[in-house]
């Protein structure tokens, strides 16, 4: 069954962000269908190696994924935060059902289309599976999560999603992560490790523009969504990584002066002005255990893929 819920904070949203200095648009908003669409490609890409590393990881050390997250006896919940097409879970999700284990697969997405498409696939492929999908914030699915049943409950966070935050805005999701669960339930969490900067940047800089379009299909989705005028040939690209914070950043660069208007309000680009669309933070092992503390987390295990370019670790909520 699906949760349909449908955000009415895109427009405020977007109207602070490109009103604040400097401007800003919220990555979460990449995802209507074309972005789906795109960012599919961009897992499919050569140069995009956190799909093929965490992969590795769910594909190749499955039991040794659910000896670390299945609680003892007990039927649980398994909630995916983020959960796209599923495409590494399910092959957690079918060890799960061919080991018989008593659980239920609630994935969460702010993306209805996406969840409409995993839904019709795990239903095709998993027949056993019991699924209910949740569309929405993270947090406000969790406590509808916690509604539904009060089994314990396993949080998958994968892809390095972590990641799509500062520091600062890592540490206090995983502290109000922690808050909004219960004692013994376990978080399942994807870092990407800090690596060759090349290897890094050319993941989200790649030569054909994938990435690139995915940036600029947020502008033509406020132009389809909120009436707004964009012209997205006058904006470039331009990616950065700084391998000391680790932080690799996409921005949007205006080519020119220019107005766009969004309804009423009008958004003034003087050329060359950025808009901040996305981070994509890379982790050491000290920050990722700095991060465990500081959000009040048990340490349970990790398991890292075959280049130890990407860890999967789990936490439990003391």
């Amino acid at each position: 069954m699906v949760e349909n819920r449908h955000a009415g904070s895109f427009r405020p949203d977007v109207l602070e962000g490109l009103k604040s200095i400097p401007k800003r648009l919220s990555s979460k908003y990449f995802y209507d269908k074309t972005g789906d669409r795109i960012f599919q490609e961009i897992m499919a890409m050569p140069e995009y190696y956190l799909t093929q590393c965490e992969l590795d990881i769910f594909k190749n050390k499955t039991a040794d994924l659910a000896s670390l997250i299945i609680p003892e006896n007990e039927a649980f919940d398994l909630i995916e935060l983020g959960a796209g097409d599923a495409m590494k879970s399910t092959f957690l999700l079918r060890y799960l059902v061919e080991k018989k284990t008593d659980f239920t697969y609630m994935p969460i997405d702010i993306s209805g289309n996406i969840l409409s498409i995993l839904n019709e696939k795990l239903t095709r492929e998993l027949p056993d599976l019991k699924t209910v999908t949740l569309e929405g914030e993270y947090f406000e699915m969790l406590q509808k999560a916690a509604s539904l049943s009060d089994r314990k409950k396993v949080i998958l966070f994968l892809g390095s999603n972590i990641g799509n935050m500062n520091i600062e805005e890592a540490e206090n999701f995983l502290y109000d992560l922690n808050r909004n669960l219960a004692s013994g339930d376990k978080l399942l969490i994807g870092f990407d490790l800090k690596k060759n900067p090349h290897i890094i940047l050319n993941a989200y800089n790649d030569k054909n523009g994938i990435t690139a379009a995915f940036n600029l299909n947020l502008l033509s989705r406020i132009n389809r969504e909120l009436g707004a005028n964009f012209d997205p040939q006058q904006f470039q690209h331009y990616q950065t990584y700084d391998p000391v914070s680790g932080a690799c950043r996409s921005f949007l660069v205006s080519l020119k002066d220019q107005t766009v208007t969004i309804g009423e309000d009008r958004i003034s680009f003087e050329e060359n002005e950025l808009i901040d669309m996305e981070i994509s933070q890379k982790f050491s092992t000290e920050k990722i255990e700095e991060l465990r503390e500081k959000s009040d987390f048990k340490r349970v295990g990790e398991i890292k893929d075959s280049k130890n370019w990407f860890v999967d670790t789990v936490w439990e909520v003391k």
